[in-house]
């Protein structure tokens, strides 16, 4: 996190004493890093890398040593009863009933002992590992996804307030013009060279255009809202952008654009490793055909004692230990492994299908965005052309107006005019804006802005 950044964040602190909201200044680049690291759906996919490398060490730690401590302190209120037969030799002649009844055992008895295991061979074990630290590349690409999917939402919310503090900015200069024009035809009325009609229709014209000012108001600032929810970023925290569209959008960047032939997509890094976790299932369940071996050993010590204070006497503990190898050999399951494999086969084909589709469907992309985005270039300068025709129309017709030879209608009809044609021009400046955007998506090239 750099210092401008971290710049950033302090206007966030809450300042004692004071009411004021907060406010955040930042640039394209700022608010898509404070995305990346506040975005809910880029922390989950963060927080879901962690939990793969945890993974990875859970299965490797099935493959070390296993130690278990084991304690007991068992009371017997009753010794449990032995019957024996009553003849001889040990027979009681005495006692009627066929049998005896003995109680062997004591009042209480304890042990402590460690069991240890240790994995020998396990197929299943070692593809195990491979597939978890797959996973773990797994979730780098998830997270890589998630980030490009936050860039493209911020670039395009960010975009969306800078349209509109352009609209706004053309409205408050259409609301100028319009009130000096209000103001010449007042003066011009009450000195007997207009008529009030002249006057009614430029106050229509003005109100309209104050509805306009506020209309874009509204409109730029559920930009910034929108704009903050998908940054993750407070939304009692107000934004200032200094940055201008002519700043972000130089003309030799969308010409490059346009040749660019790519970077990669990171939704086929995610379909390939998908296929090896797959391939490595098969091999998992392959294995599961050979044995299991493990080395097993056991060291226990018990005691006894018809009373408490004598069960742990040293002369009533005695020692016990065992070394051993313990093999398993799976027979029959019902065809359940081979159930299992064929299954991962037909996962395999439809991850496959998939990819082939993904490709050409991002080929197709490509080009669907470099021609959308030809074509809005080519609008805008169409639209620019217009805007600049539009003022001249209207320069000429208020000096005409002025002049004594233009009406008034000529002037109110090249005003409005000229507002629809800053309409049709922010319009096209957006369209191409977001056209930008999904050729760079199209393109695998989103993550690189974070680098300039």
């Amino acid at each position: 996190m750099n210092k401008s950044l971290l710049t950033v964040i302090m206007f966030f602190l809450v300042l004692s004493g004071i009411h004021a909201q907060e406010v955040a200044q930042l640039t394209l680049n700022e608010s898509i890093q404070y995305a990346i690291e506040n975005n809910v759906t880029t922390k989950n996919a963060r927080l879901e890398t962690l939990i793969s490398k945890a993974t990875v060490k859970e299965t490797t730690a099935q493959g070390l040593p296993q130690v278990k401590g084991s304690f007991n302190l068992d009371y017997n209120p009753q010794i449990p009863v032995v019957f024996l037969p009553n003849q001889p030799p040990f027979g009681d002649p005495t006692n009627p009933s066929d049998v005896i009844p003995a109680r062997f055992g004591v009042n209480y008895s304890s042990g402590i002992g460690v069991n240890v295991t240790q994995m020998i061979f396990d197929g299943s074990f070692f593809v195990g590992l491979r597939a978890a630290k797959t996973l773990t590349q797994l979730t780098n690409f998830d997270l890589a996804k998630a980030e490009n999917d936050v860039i493209e939402t911020v670039k395009k919310a960010y975009f969306g307030v800078l349209v509109n503090q352009e609209r706004i900015r053309l409205s408050q200069s259409n609301l100028a013009r319009i009130d000096s024009l209000l103001k010449e035809t007042k003066a011009l009325y009450e000195a007997g060279f207009a008529e009030k009609i002249d006057v009614s229709r430029i106050q229509v014209q003005r109100n309209n255009t104050y509805s306009q000012v506020a209309r874009s108001r509204t409109a730029w600032e559920i930009s910034k809202e929108i704009l903050k929810i998908q940054m993750g970023m407070p939304l009692n925290v107000d934004i200032l952008i200094t940055e201008t569209l002519q700043d972000l959008n130089p003309q030799e960047n969308l010409s490059r654009l346009l040749v660019e032939e790519g970077d990669g997509r990171v939704e086929l890094d995610q379909i390939k490793t998908q296929i090896e976790l797959v391939q490595l299932d098969i091999k998992n369940n392959t294995s599961q055909y050979m044995p299991t071996i493990d080395f097993v050993g056991n060291m226990r010590r018990n005691g006894a004692g018809n009373s408490f204070n004598t069960v742990y006497d040293s002369r009533n503990w005695f020692g016990s230990s065992l070394l051993g190898i313990s093999m398993n050999v799976p027979i029959f399951d019902g065809f359940a492994k081979s159930a299992r494999i064929q299954k991962n086969r037909h996962q395999i084909n439809q991850l496959e299908n998939q990819r082939f589709y993904l490709d050409d469907n991002f080929k197709n992309e490509i080009f669907v965005a470099k021609a959308n985005l030809r074509n809005d270039l080519t609008l805008l300068e169409v639209q620019q052309e217009n805007l600049a025709l539009a003022r001249e129309v209207f320069d000429i017709a208020k000096i005409k107006y002025q002049e004594g030879v233009g009406s008034n209608l000529e002037v109110v009809d090249a005003d409005g005019a000229l507002i629809e044609a800053e309409i049709n021009y922010l319009a096209a400046l957006y369209d191409g804006l977001i056209s930008k955007v999904d050729l760079e998506k199209a393109l695998g090239l989103l993550k690189s802005d974070l680098n300039n």
